[in-house]
């Protein structure tokens, strides 16, 4: 698409590493603007507020909000103009089923298929022994991560793929690991958190996280965290729309309902 317009927001905050990362790439091949929270805004969801300040940004705009509510604010009142939502690239990977709904990178991507804009979600998988150190993850990790975002953005609308897909969900390994191989996953199913208690402190814990780290994943082939942990682009096309079909046990039980 000629001129495309690109709205790009985070859910780490407009100051983060990974967002400059995304919003330089993405300003080689479209028009970009930036609508991103004042700060970090991790595993909020979809969060919405009901009033947001806004205040003008030398990238674009920022919003003393939600990432939703960056999406909002922005197709509706700062740049209603936009092709293509971008939210990333964040500091941590969001893959599995499970994380969908949490991950605030993802909400934005999904917020903006609600409007009737494609969107993309981007995220660095950043393993276990180095998220301690994550704040000196250098801007060159991110490189896969942003040329994959770049080549799709390019190149989805002409091949149709959003008539297809309501947004993406790319998870990248850091460059110096990265294979440049991109492949087409599913999030996975596999769920592990669960939950210790020490007395009155009750300690939320996920061990796919180390597993990942290991190489030792129950993952199976064709999901996201699987691609990862070889070190592959996983990329996610998913509908936004939370339906199912029509089920028929549900319907006989509707229908013999009386009211008590």
């Amino acid at each position: 698409m000629d001129d495309l317009d690109i709205l790009v927001t985070n859910d780490d905050g407009i100051d983060s590493l990974g967002f400059h990362a995304l919003y330089d790439g993405l300003s080689e091949i479209g028009s970009v603007t930036a609508v991103a929270p004042a700060d970090d805004q991790s595993a909020v969801g979809r969060t919405v507020s009901q009033t947001v300040t806004v205040r003008e940004h030398d990238l674009g705009y920022v919003i003393e909000g939600t990432p939703v509510d960056c999406v909002v604010a922005g197709l509706s009142s700062l740049c209603p103009e936009t092709d293509l939502v971008v939210a990333g690239c964040n500091q941590g990977a969001n893959m599995g089923a499970a994380v969908l709904g949490r991950s605030g990178t993802v909400s934005a991507a999904v917020e903006a298929a609600f409007h009737g804009v494609p969107g993309i979600a981007t995220s660095l998988y950043v393993p276990s022994p180095e998220w301690e150190k994550a704040s000196e993850i250098p801007s060159e990790s991110y490189a896969a991560a942003v040329d994959a975002t770049r080549y799709l953005a390019d190149r989805a609308f002409e091949a149709g793929l959003f008539e297809v897909a309501d947004y993406l969900n790319i998870n990248a390994p850091t460059t110096d690991i990265c294979t440049g191989e991109m492949e087409i996953t599913r999030p996975s199913h596999v769920y592990e958190l669960s939950s210790r208690q020490d007395g009155d402190q009750i300690d939320l814990v996920n061990p796919i996280w180390e597993k990942l780290a290991d190489g030792d994943i129950p993952d199976p082939e064709g999901t996201d965290r699987r691609a990862i942990v070889e070190n592959r682009i996983s990329v996610s096309p998913l509908t936004a729309p939370h339906t199912t079909e029509r089920t028929e046990v549900l319907a006989d039980l509707a229908a013999e309902y009386s009211l008590q």
